[in-house]
């Protein structure tokens, strides 16, 4: 399949509009930054065992990986003996991918710095050049359709995505309900479902569940975090007493939320040392896998 030249669907339009009101488009520098807290050791993740579950990459076939980040797919494909390309477009992920292949002794991982936008093939990534396409939660993109037919056209075989099925991962929706704020459902999946159905495609759907622990220095650092998760869902035309009532309820839930940390000072699963106050159950956010067949 190649990409389309038809005029663009209602789906796409629709996700471009939701991007555009949502937030700005991530960027290297920033993911750059964050690549500096991920440890050199990472814990088994339940996630990435459902996904390459789900992804079904058979004995011997090449992947490659859009938006791999630090390698939590491409190492444990490549350790499994799969050729894959990995590709970010931020160098300092790459870093680190590159340092924990080292570590663990994994050969096989071709690393790429390219994104979403450049054009695959100057980076040898053409069309039918992998046998899957995978994308972990890295499709963050304007053109949601573009990102997906460019992964079909690479694809001989398979491609295995996952988008959220919630609200944005940043946003813990408890906190949002508890503030009487409107839940905000995840469509981001239901949009490249129906995309892919114009296409001709027959994309499978699975949920997977991921887990975050949160801690905090303080109880303020906490409330800080929240009570800025709560401004950024209120609506533009929300006026101050809405808002100041917001955050009051938040801040009873919060209060009844906050209890010490009895892991503090532990890693946790990226290494770094827990913080002294966590919430009482830990924020689960649902992705949509979406898999389908070239």
């Amino acid at each position: 399949m190649t990409q389309s030249t038809s005029p663009s669907s209602p789906w796409n339009d629709a996700w471009k509009e939701r991007q555009r009101l949502r937030r700005a488009p991530d960027d290297a520098a920033f993911w750059d930054e964050r690549s500096k807290t991920f440890a050199t050791k990472d814990a088994p993740s339940p996630y990435v065992d459902r996904f390459l579950e789900l992804a079904a990459v058979r004995p011997g076939e090449s992947v490659f990986d859009m938006g791999c980040g630090t390698g939590a797919l491409a190492l444990p494909l490549a350790a499994a003996g799969h050729p894959v390309t990995a590709a970010d477009f931020s160098a300092g992920m790459l870093g680190v991918m590159d340092d924990l292949a080292a570590e663990r002794g994994i050969t096989g991982i071709k690393a790429l710095q390219m994104s979403w936008e450049d054009d695959w093939a100057t980076h040898g990534v053409g069309p039918r050049s992998h046998d899957v396409c995978v994308a972990s939660r890295s499709i963050a993109t304007s053109d949601l359709e573009d990102s997906l037919l460019k992964l079909t056209a690479v694809a001989r075989r398979r491609v295995g995505i996952t988008l959220t099925a919630d609200a944005s991962p940043r946003v813990d929706s408890r906190a949002l309900r508890a503030a009487g704020l409107p839940h905000q459902p995840g469509e981001d999946f239901q949009f490249a479902f129906n995309i892919l159905v114009d296409h001709g495609l027959r994309p499978e759907v699975a949920y997977i569940s991921s887990e975050r622990d949160a801690t905090y220095a303080t109880p303020q650092a906490a409330r800080d975090d929240y009570e800025a998760m709560v401004r950024s869902a209120l609506s533009s035309d929300s006026s101050p007493a809405e808002e100041k009532a917001a955050l009051a309820h938040l801040r009873t839930w919060l209060d009844d939320q906050l209890i010490p940390n009895e892991h503090a000072g532990q890693p946790d699963r990226k290494g770094v040392p827990e913080g002294a106050w966590r919430l009482r159950e830990p924020r689960v956010t649902t992705w949509a896998f979406l898999a389908w067949n070239v």
